[in-house]
């Protein structure tokens, strides 16, 4: 129940009928008897700049999670966002000071991590491919390296914004093996995919068929999309033997991420 009372968050993203985190936000505040509610806003790239006018003068509005396709276009209209937010230019949660200024983070790669863990996958010195150096695939690279990955592939359609984002980790993160060419998944202990591949029921996968007839039963493959929560790729994986992650498990271990940063759950909160 809404009340005139209740505090909010939103998601804002186009499309955002999949999304997760209203449910899990709205199932964590009804669980913890919190006065909290979780909105998701379908926002035209147009009405942004007015958007984000509204939030500073929202007064019962804590924060404002960002998905696709926003990620990057709102990090250079923030008040203030953090350094790994300043590094990769992309912003996934936005929290509304009590002045009205809008700071920002990118927790998407800490919320993959978290997921992981919980599957029984470290990431120190292990071989990893990230599909997709947009704001989550380079969120997600971004913490591979924090937390030491000995080798990183990043792919994606682009080769200029592959070559991009390897370039920026590399200089980051010297120790690391960064790179953007990859002939075989053997070998492989980490596969991930951050498109939106295979989104709503495509059936599309995010590398060609004669790639991933090289993936081996002991990659750990995992994917951000979130509907359907079996994707063709974790499909395809699942059926190779491999542990999957699925984009729900990963929207559930960065709850706590995100709505700590908001100022509205603790750190550890799940729903």
């Amino acid at each position: 129940m809404i009340r005139g009372s209740t505090e909010l968050v939103a998601i804002v993203g186009s499309p955002i009928a999949q999304v997760k985190s209203p449910e899990n936000f709205n199932a964590w505040f009804a669980g913890h008897g919190q006065d909290l509610a979780m909105i998701a806003i379908d926002m035209q790239e147009p009405a942004l700049d007015a958007f984000l006018a509204g939030l500073r003068g929202w007064q019962n509005l804590r924060g404002c999670v960002v998905t696709v396709p926003y990620k990057q276009v709102l990090a250079d209209r923030l008040d203030g966002i953090s350094g790994r937010a300043a590094a990769l230019r992309s912003v996934n949660v936005i929290r509304r000071e009590a002045d009205g200024r809008l700071l920002g983070d990118n927790v998407d790669g800490e919320g993959f991590l978290n997921a992981a863990r919980r599957h029984g996958f470290q990431v120190k010195d292990k071989s990893a491919l990230v599909i997709g150096a947009g704001g989550v695939g380079g969120a997600i690279a971004y913490s591979l390296c924090e937390a030491g990955v000995g080798r990183l592939v990043i792919a994606d359609v682009s080769a200029e914004r592959a070559g991009a984002l390897a370039e920026l980790l590399g200089n980051a993160f010297p120790a690391q093996r960064i790179g953007n060419e990859l002939d075989s998944l053997e070998g492989l202990d980490l596969l991930v995919n951050a498109t939106p591949a295979g989104m709503g029921g495509t059936g599309e996968l995010p590398l060609p068929a004669a790639l991933l007839d090289s993936l081996q039963p002991d990659t750990f493959v995992a994917d951000v999309v979130t509907s359907p929560e079996i994707t063709p790729l974790l499909a395809f994986a699942r059926a190779r033997g491999c542990a999957i992650q699925t984009g729900p498990q990963m929207a559930i271990a960065q709850l706590g991420n995100l709505g700590a940063f908001m100022g509205v759950t603790p750190l550890e909160a799940q729903p």
